[in-house]
C-alpha cells in the first residue's frame, strides 16, 4: 500500500468527522489537498467562485446539520478572502474548520509572493488558530482544532503550507477518537434553588428567548405556563420559539414588534434564556435578571445579572419546572398579550392597502406572499439589511422551517452563498434567498454556482435599487442618501443568460404566479421583483443614536410596516385569555 502524503491524511481525518465537502477555490498551495479529495470518494471539493462564499455556504451547513462543515483557500489572497464568512460561523458558533494553505514553509518569515501568516489573521474570528511546521504534528493538530470547533460551538483555522501537504505523512501516527458532539450541560443545584426562590417571590415573570432555546420549545412553554409569563423573543429566537406559542409577545430590537419591549420592562423578574441579545439598551435596568446560557463567557456581558445560571435551557429549564411553585395570576401575562394584538393591529394594514396597483410593489407585500406559498420546510437564507425586517415581520415559524442570517456578524452578501451551503445538505429541500440588490450584487459571481451543481436554490431579489438600510440610517441621522443608489441591471435577464430561470416581477398581480413558477422549476431560479425603496417612513421621535446603536424601543414599531400571519397569531391568543 502507498504511503500517504499529509495532505491525504488530512482529507481523511475530516471524512471520519463527518465532513462530506469541502468548500474553495483552488490553487497551487492547495493542490495537494484539493488532489487528495479527488481520490477520496467520502468527500467532495464544491468549486465556489469566490472564497468568501465557500466560508458563508459551510457555516450555513454547519447550522442546517448540527455537524461540522469545512471550506479552505489557498496561499495569502486566497485564504484572506474567507475571513467575512469566518466571521460569521464564529459568531454564529457553527462548527467550521477552515484549511489556509500557506507558501512554502521554507520561505516563511522572508516576504515572499503571497506571503500572509494566516495562523495570526484568523485568531479573533476562531476558538483555534495554528499552523502544520511538521508532518509529525499530523493528525493529532487536526484533531485538535476540529475537537475545538465542535465543542466549542465555532471555527478553528489549520494553516498548512503546500510542501508540508504534499510531504509523507508520519508512520504509524497516533489517531484517537474524535469528538463531533457537543454534550448537555446541566447547572449546579445551588443554581437551580436559587433561581427557584426568585421565581417564586416574582409576581411578574417575563422570559426573553435567543437561539439557545433550539429543542427547548416543549419546556419553554411548559414553564411559561406553570409561571404564567409572556415570552419574547431576539431575532434569532424567532424560528425556536414563535411558533405554537400561546404566550408570544413579539420580538425585541429594532426589527422588532409587539409587545416585548414592555414585558421585559414591567415585570419584576426577567430571564434571559440562551440569548446574547447585544443590544442593551432594550434591557431593563430596574428589574432583577437572571440569565441561563450553555456559554459562560455569555453570562453577563450584556447587563447586569442577579443571578447567572450555566446550563443548556432545555436541562435547566427539565430541572426547574418540578421546583417552581405554579402561579395562578394571568393579569400580568393577558394585559401584555392584549398589548402585543393592539401594537400589531395597528400596524396591519399597511401592506394591504390597495396592493395590487401600488407600482413599485410593496416589499411587505412580496414577503408576506412569499411566506404563503412558500413550503412548510423550507429555509429561508436572509440578506443583511431591509430583508432582515421582511424576515422578521413576515416569515411564519413552524418548527419545520429554518431562516439563516448573518443576524450576529451583519455582513451583506450573505444569502445567496448560505443557500448554496444549505441546499447541498438536501437537494430535495426548498431553499429560498431572500437577497436584496446590494447583497446580490455583492457576490453575483456564485450564482454561477448554483449554475454549475445544478443546485435548485430560489432567489428572491428585493430589487429596490438602493442600499435601503444605510439611506434609512443617513435620513435619521439628519443626512441626505447619498453613496446609497444601485444602477441595476435586470438580474432575471443575468440569470437566464448564465443558464438558470429568471423572470423580473413589476406588478403585483404576477408576483403570486412568478413565485410559484419559480419554486416548481427543477434548478436554480431567480425572481428579480422591482420594489418601492420608499416602503419605510421614519417616525418622528428618532434619534440618530437610536437607528444607528440598533437601540430603539420595539414597542413603538419603528419601521412602519406590516407583521403578516402574526397578527392572527396574536387575535388567537387573545381570544384565548379567560375571561371573569
Amino acid at each position: 500500500m502507498a504511503k500517504q502524503n499529509v495532505a491525504e491524511q488530512f482529507v481523511d481525518i475530516l471524512a471520519r468527522a463527518g465532513v462530506q465537502r469541502l468548500y474553495g477555490v483552488v490553487g497551487d498551495s492547495l493542490n495537494p489537498v484539493v488532489d487528495a479529495v479527488r481520490r477520496n470518494a467520502a468527500i467532495d471539493w464544491v468549486q465556489v467562485r469566490h472564497e468568501e462564499a465557500a466560508a458563508f455556504a459551510a457555516g450555513a451547513e454547519a447550522q442546517i446539520t448540527g455537524k461540522l462543515a469545512a471550506c479552505a483557500g489557498s496561499c495569502g489572497p486566497g485564504n484572506l478572502h474567507l475571513i467575512n464568512g469566518l466571521y460569521d460561523a464564529h459568531r454564529s458558533m457553527a462548527p467550521v474548520l477552515a484549511l489556509a494553505s500557506h507558501i512554502p514553509s521554507s520561505e516563511i518569515g522572508l516576504n515572499y509572493f503571497q506571503e500572509t501568516h494566516p495562523d495570526r489573521l484568523f485568531a479573533e474570528c476562531s476558538h483555534y488558530s495554528e499552523m502544520i511546521s511538521s508532518p509529525r504534528q499530523m493528525p493529532r493538530l487536526l484533531q485538535t482544532a476540529i475537537q475545538h470547533a465542535v465543542g466549542q460551538g465555532g471555527v478553528s483555522v489549520v494553516t498548512l503550507p503546500g510542501d508540508i501537504a504534499a510531504a509523507p505523512a508520519p508512520e504509524r501516527a497516533a489517531e484517537h477518537a474524535m469528538v463531533t458532539s457537543r454534550p448537555s450541560v446541566r447547572p449546579g443545584d445551588g443554581e437551580i434553588d436559587r433561581l427557584a426562590r426568585m421565581i417564586d417571590e416574582a409576581d411578574r415573570v417575563t422570559l426573553f428567548c435567543g437561539s439557545g432555546t433550539a429543542g427547548a420549545h416543549a419546556e419553554v412553554m411548559e414553564f411559561a405556563e406553570r409561571v404564567k409569563s409572556p415570552v419574547g423573543h431576539a431575532l434569532r429566537g424567532k424560528e425556536w420559539i414563535q411558533y405554537d406559542n400561546p404566550f408570544d409577545v413579539g420580538m425585541s430590537g429594532l426589527l422588532g414588534y409587539g409587545a416585548a419591549y414592555e414585558a421585559t420592562h414591567e415585570c419584576d423578574l426577567l430571564i434571559l434564556l440562551g440569548t446574547d441579545f447585544p443590544y442593551n439598551a432594550f434591557l431593563p435596568d430596574d428589574v432583577k435578571i437572571a440569565q441561563v446560557d450553555v456559554r459562560p463567557e455569555h453570562l453577563g456581558r450584556r447587563t447586569k445579572l442577579d443571578l447567572a445560571v450555566w446550563g443548556d435551557v432545555r436541562e435547566t429549564l427539565t430541572c426547574l419546572i418540578p421546583k417552581v411553585r405554579a402561579k395562578t395570576d394571568r393579569r400580568f401575562l393577558d394585559r401584555m398579550l392584549k398589548k402585543h394584538a393592539d401594537a400589531l393591529e395597528g400596524v396591519v394594514k399597511a401592506y394591504t392597502r390597495k396592493v395590487d396597483r401600488h407600482i413599485p410593489i410593496h416589499p411587505e407585500y412580496v414577503a408576506a406572499v412569499l411566506d404563503d406559498v412558500a413550503a412548510d420546510d423550507a429555509v429561508f437564507t436572509v440578506d443583511t439589511g431591509m430583508c432582515n425586517v421582511w424576515a422578521a415581520r413576515y416569515l411564519s415559524p413552524n418548527g419545520r422551517r429554518r431562516v439563516i442570517g448573518s443576524f450576529s456578524h451583519g455582513s451583506m452578501a450573505n444569502a445567496l452563498p448560505q443557500a448554496i451551503g444549505a441546499q447541498f445538505t438536501d437537494r430535495r429541500r426548498q431553499i429560498v434567498s431572500m437577497s436584496g440588490d446590494g447583497g446580490f450584487a455583492m457576490l453575483m459571481g456564485d450564482f454561477l454556482t448554483l449554475v454549475q451543481y445544478d443546485l435548485p436554490v430560489k432567489i428572491v431579489l428585493f430589487n429596490n435599487s438602493s442600499l435601503g438600510m444605510v439611506e434609512l440610517e443617513m435620513m435619521v441621522a439628519g443626512l441626505p442618501a447619498y453613496g446609497t443608489g444601485n444602477h441595476n441591471p435586470d438580474f432575471a435577464a443575468i440569470a437566464r443568460a448564465a443558464g438558470a430561470h429568471g423572470v423580473r416581477v413589476e406588478k403585483p398581480k404576477q408576483l403570486e404566479a412568478a413565485l410559484k413558477d419559480a419554486f416548481r422549476h427543477p434548478g436554480p431560479a431567480l425572481v428579480d421583483v422591482v420594489t418601492d425603496p420608499n416602503a419605510l417612513s421614519i417616525p418622528p421621535k428618532i434619534s440618530a443614536e437610536m437607528v444607528t446603536g440598533f437601540a430603539l424601543s420595539a414597542s413603538k414599531i419603528v419601521l412602519d410596516g406590516g407583521v403578516g400571519r402574526m397578527v392572527q397569531m396574536a387575535r388567537s391568543n387573545l381570544r384565548n385569555v379567560p375571561r371573569p
